[in-house]
């Protein structure tokens, strides 16, 4: 049987210890995971029901704001992301804040107001990361989008691409969002999955059929909103 010398042990175990000694510090908390950003931005699971009737900006903002105290974000302010018409219209993208915001998951949509709309020729080629699977419910769910039954991804935004208001006569709000009758208007919606038809911006893609919940529900939406905390 061979013998190692006792010699050669010794240098052995002390030239491990030096070269574990010599090695840097990990850094604090490396390999522990950061707590997940709270929710800043959500799609209403479920319309108020009365067609594109919210009672006004500050209905719809109210209706966002109690979706987000039944989720346990009630800490915050909401407001809906909609533009209105008129004398004193209002851009929906200067009423949300500046982001960053994250969906239920922690997943970011956006840093700020310039990625979220695509403000810079970069910025639209690459676009935001709204989607199917990120633009989800206060209650952590995906909304039906095209090739589900039945589709409700159209969301009421009354906007343009960059999320200012028409400047047009025509009635792109139903009313500033205070009517449900048909004939009378429509409501410019957006697409929370990014998919259909010739257009599929997150909140531009088309006019609705009317003011309605059936004209609503017959387009391919719910009557739905997107929210957004400010603060």
């Amino acid at each position: 049987m061979r013998i190692i010398p006792i010699t050669f042990l010794v240098a052995l175990v002390f030239g491990s210890y030096f070269a574990l000694a010599q090695q840097p510090a990990a850094p604090a908390g490396r390999g522990a995971q950061a707590p997940p950003q709270p929710m800043s931005f959500f799609v209403t699971s479920v319309g108020k029901g009365d067609g594109a009737n919210y009672g006004g900006l500050a209905g719809a903002d109210a209706y966002c704001q109690s979706l987000a105290t039944a989720a346990g974000r009630g800490s915050a302010t909401w407001h809906a992301y909609l533009s209105t018409q008129g004398p004193g219209a209002v851009n929906a993208r200067d009423r949300i804040g500046n982001g960053p915001w994250f969906n239920a998951r922690g997943g970011r949509i956006a840093a700020n107001l310039a990625e979220l709309h695509g403000d810079t020729i970069e910025q639209a080629r690459i676009g935001n990361a709204l989607g199917k699977q990120i633009s989800l419910t206060e209650k952590n769910t995906i909304v039906n989008g095209v090739g589900d039954t039945p589709n409700q991804h159209d969301i009421l935004t009354g906007s343009m691409p960059d999320g200012r208001a028409y400047t047009d006569a025509a009635d792109h709000t139903c009313s500033n969002y205070t009517s449900n009758a048909d004939g009378r208007g429509s409501a410019q919606l957006g697409h929370s999955d990014k998919q259909g038809g010739g257009n599929s911006s997150w909140n531009s893609s088309h006019p609705s059929r009317g003011c309605s919940q059936p004209n609503l529900v017959a387009t391919g939406g719910a009557g739905l909103l997107y929210c957004f905390a400010v603060n």
